[in-house]
């Protein structure tokens, strides 16, 4: 089993519960993240551990070499001596260590396979890892925007804001009583003394420009008659 088939049951029935209880985005995508990290610190201690198996299976493989070729050696001295009996009782145990080698290669064979799967999919998790990550933020801030806009729009559907609305107009009702009450107390009011001059000033100014007015129309006839 890989690790995403194996991380997908891990988290799988977490998102189910989530989803069940309609738990925010954020929450979801901490625990995604954080169970990737989980998966990624899980499958990298895995990882040291085949690789530690590796190298017991190098150390064994060099030594079981060794008995192969001390076994041939041991069959030559045997016979360099002319004891063909030891001799082949040398190469029978020579071929039961070369035997063993054949075994423990093919292990290693296994081990290396399983170590370079490891290392692909541990890129693969920390790829997706590392973009999680980076849209996390994106997530949350998209998250509290769209929660932000509805509870405006909530606010805006209410009957709170229309509340509001109706107690600003009876406010603004009453500045502008208070205004007409300010006002109200110019009506009738006497004149003071500079008001008076001034209305005289101001009546004979009128006079005069009335008067040159009287004047000019006068002139425009006078010349049509005599034409």
């Amino acid at each position: 089993m890989g690790i995403f088939s194996r991380f997908a049951d891990i988290v799988n029935s977490n998102i189910s519960a989530l989803l069940d209880k309609a738990e925010d985005p954020e929450k979801m995508v901490r625990l995604i993240i954080q169970e990737m990290e989980d998966t990624l610190v899980e499958v990298r201690s895995t990882s040291a551990k085949v690789l530690a198996e590796k190298k017991e299976l190098l150390r064994r493989i060099g030594k079981v070499q060794q008995q192969v070729q001390d076994w041939q050696a041991k069959a030559e001295l045997a016979l360099s001596k002319d004891r063909e009996d030891l001799a082949k009782a040398a190469l029978m145990e020579k071929q039961k260590t070369v035997t063993l080698l054949e075994t423990l290669e093919m292990e290693l064979q296994v081990v290396e396979e399983h170590i370079t799967r490891l290392k692909d999919e541990v890129a693969q998790l920390q790829e997706k890892l590392n973009d999680a990550r980076a849209r996390q933020k994106t997530i949350i801030m998209r998250n509290q925007t769209a929660t932000s806009r509805l509870e405006v729009k909530k606010q805006l559907d209410s009957s709170k804001i229309d509340d509001a609305m109706l107690k600003f107009e009876q406010y603004e009702r009453r500045v502008e009583g208070l205004e007409a009450q300010v006002e109200s107390y110019d009506v009738g009011k006497k004149n003071t003394l500079a008001d008076e001059f001034a209305a005289l000033e101001a009546e004979d100014s009128i006079n005069d420009e009335l008067a040159a007015l009287k004047a000019k129309v006068k002139s425009k006839k006078s010349t049509k008659t005599e034409a």
